[in-house]
């Protein structure tokens, strides 16, 4: 038992350490990834659990954020797709009638 309790911290600080490396400043709350790091190897235990609800709490603020109309979204939680871009797709339709009632080539 005891073997498994040390198997699942060991597997949550793997974890917790990839998620700190892929996070950005905003989801760390402005802390150095070095620092989490250090937190993290220093008080296993600890560190695990601050990380954890930290990304759970940062998680729970952008859901709210993204159910928000995009319009009072923040700019970095706009999507960047093209397919989702309203001003994307109007010059696409242009573009398309522009060719469509275009004069007629010459073959």
């Amino acid at each position: 038992m005891r073997n498994f309790v040390v198997l699942a911290l060991l597997g949550l600080t793997i974890y917790c350490l990839f998620d700190i490396l892929r996070s950005t400043r905003d989801e760390r709350l402005g802390v150095h990834k070095l620092l989490w790091i250090a937190f993290l190897i220093i008080v296993p235990l600890l560190g695990v659990l601050v990380w954890l609800g930290v990304r759970w709490s940062r998680r729970t603020v952008y859901a709210e954020i993204s159910d928000a109309p995009a319009t009072k979204r923040p700019e970095r939680l706009r999507s960047s797709a093209p397919d989702d871009d309203p001003e994307f797709l109007r010059r696409l339709d242009e573009d398309r009638r522009r060719n469509t009632d275009g004069p007629p080539s010459t073959s």
